[in-house]
């Protein structure tokens, strides 16, 4: 069923998931400050991602995983230009893991988290929900791709802000400085 018939009432925030707070806290020291920030992200990303694949119990695993990397590479690797390592350190706790299989599909996940046109590959793949959950975080709900603007406004109050977005503006700035011809290198079409 596509997100915008689905009654408000029957999408559930998942508040506690155990996969991003283990993969979160692994990374702390690497985060810092932004601990909050980055997890509140990952959680209100995941939320909206699961909404819109209707997949709260058989692909929660991957859904988790991808949104706990997906820009983990800008504090591990202390970079803007984050995909390579963001799916560097995917791919690698996958291996840890034992889901050698998932690479694909979840490294495709945190590859196109930032595409501006859709998604063309496997059409089953999770690819597409997640792009478009990562941009209505990105834009505050601005955007909502069919979800009820109740449930949106919900995630984005159970999961603050903490200071996320004024983080990317900071990091754009620096990025646009030492790099003015690429100052969005994760942007993909």
């Amino acid at each position: 069923m596509k997100p915008d018939n689905r009654p408000e009432s029957s999408l559930n925030i998942l508040e506690q998931i155990p996969l991003i707070n283990s993969i979160m806290a692994s990374h702390r020291e690497s985060l810092g400050v932004d601990f909050t920030a980055y997890r509140n992200h990952c959680y209100r990303v995941a939320n909206f991602c699961l909404a819109l694949s209707d997949g709260y119990d058989a692909e929660q695993d991957k859904v988790a995983i991808a949104a706990a990397f997906h820009d983990l590479g800008i504090w591990t690797h202390r970079t803007f230009d984050y995909l390579g390592p963001s799916r560097l350190l995917v791919r690698e706790y996958l291996v840890k893991i034992s889901r050698v299989a998932w690479t694909d599909e979840v490294e495709a996940m945190v590859a196109f988290h930032h595409k501006l046109t859709p998604y063309r590959g496997n059409p089953a793949w999770l690819v597409e929900p997640f792009l478009k959950a990562d941009w209505i975080d990105i834009l505050k709900g601005g955007l909502k791709f069919g979800l009820p603007r109740g449930f949106v406004a919900q995630v984005l109050s159970v999961f603050p802000n903490a200071g996320f977005h004024r983080r990317l503006v900071e990091l754009t700035m620096q990025r646009m400085k030492s790099h003015p011809f690429s100052p969005l290198p994760m942007m993909k079409w």
